[in-house]
């Protein structure tokens, strides 16, 4: 076997695209990665080959100017993409949830106006649901939209935005009461609004800052934002869809997903730890041979190839469900909550066979070892995915009489 984590079942097209998809990844992204990590900075040559590729336009219909692939096919360029460095695939998958957002919810003017651009990577896209005090409890949503005219004024604080600074499209989830008496229950009130800003940081739109970028333990060069809304003047053709009171649901959509793509990061950076172990092992000597022919090793090569395949294979099966139009929130929530722990455990397996070398910044598995974590919280912690799971099981599962 040259490689873990094969995919049966892929069209020529689909391995056409991978191939390539990983030549880059090769060539233009390991080399460079964790240099621009620990620079922290935005890794913009990166994201223009990209555009070359048509990634930013990979779901995106023909018609809109993409080249509607799968979902499949999408985690799995992102699976490749993350093996090279998680952040870029960040970049990658906020713009990609909005744009799905647009393309399942957005009213014609709206995927007309937008869709064309961001499948070329000229609009980039982030979303907004969190806030400073609110974590995974998002009905405890406290940003306000209120009716003026032919506009809505939005203010609030929202937190934990990827593509913050560099995006110039987000789309930001708002409590909107118009139109939905008092003791609604909070998901009913709640609307998606499309807001069109310059990119940077600072005041980019009146009544929208920015405020910086936040220092992050890793998941370093994306930028990672705050966003700041008093008395932000959206237009009512910027509601997704046209109608109030849906964001949750539109969001939520957006966000299983999004769960694939975190599964698919958890798989490219936990076969990217697996190399760097199997690699070091056979350099590493010790006691008179290299380490992996000691048997304690072994059995943490094998331990770490077992995870990586089956992570592997619940984040296609994920995948190939929601492509099917099934519902598919059971096997993200499984998929994303598998790879995420396994990425975690194989990093620290690769970590723990570099020995002291692993703690020095000269190698790639400390960069690895501190964008691990992250995976354990993006698109819902590790305890939201088991209520998620638990659920799903017991309406499978009901005892009938």
């Amino acid at each position: 076997m040259a490689r873990l984590a094969q995919t049966a079942g892929l069209t020529d097209v689909q391995q056409e695209i991978l191939s390539t998809v990983r030549d880059f990844v090769d060539k233009e992204i390991i080399p460079v990665a964790t240099e621009l990590e620990h620079r922290d900075e935005y890794p913009q040559q990166i994201v223009d080959g990209l555009k070359e590729l048509g990634l930013f336009g990979l779901m995106i219909p023909e018609e809109y100017g993409g080249l509607g692939e799968s979902l499949l096919t999408y985690a799995l360029c992102v699976e490749e993409i993350a093996r090279g460095w998680m952040s870029v695939s960040g970049i990658i998958n906020t713009h990609f949830i909005v744009a799905y957002m647009l393309k399942q919810h957005g009213t014609q003017e709206q995927k007309d106006h937008f869709l064309p651009r961001m499948a070329l990577g000229e609009v980039r896209g982030a979303f907004s649901m969190s806030e400073p005090a609110l974590g995974s409890d998002v009905s405890a949503i406290t940003s306000k939209a209120v009716k003026d005219g032919d506009e809505y004024v939005l203010n609030g604080q929202k937190m934990w935005l990827t593509n913050g600074g560099s995006s110039n499209l987000v789309a930001v989830l708002v409590r909107s009461d118009e139109g939905h008496p008092e003791g609604t229950a909070p998901h009913k009130s709640m609307t998606t609004f499309l807001v069109e800003k310059e990119p940077g940081f600072g005041e980019v739109r009146p009544g929208l800052t920015i405020p910086g970028k936040i220092d992050k333990m890793g998941y370093k060069g994306v930028d990672t934002t705050e966003l700041i809304m008093d008395g932000l003047r959206v237009p009512a053709n910027r509601v997704l869809g046209g109608t109030t009171g849906r964001g949750f649901y539109q969001m939520m959509d957006g966000v299983e997903v999004g769960r694939v793509n975190v599964a698919a990061r958890g798989c490219g950076v936990a076969q990217r730890a697996f190399e760097l172990g199997v690699s070091y092992a056979q350099q590493r000597h010790t006691f008179g041979k290299p380490i992996a022919q000691h048997q304690a090793i072994q059995f943490k090569l094998a331990e770490m190839a077992t995870k990586v395949e089956a992570a592997h294979a619940m984040m296609v099966n994920a995948a190939r469900k929601k492509d099917s139009g099934e519902r598919n929130d059971l096997e993200a929530g499984m998929a994303k909550y598998l790879a995420s722990e396994y990425c975690k455990e194989v990093v620290e397996d690769a970590f723990r066979i570099h020995g002291g070398y692993g703690f020095s910044k000269e190698y790639e598995i400390e960069r690895l070892y501190r964008e691990a974590p992250m995976l354990l919280i993006g698109e819902g912690t590790a305890e939201i995915q088991k209520m998620i799971i638990g659920r799903r099981l017991l309406e499978e599962y009901r005892l009938q009489g």
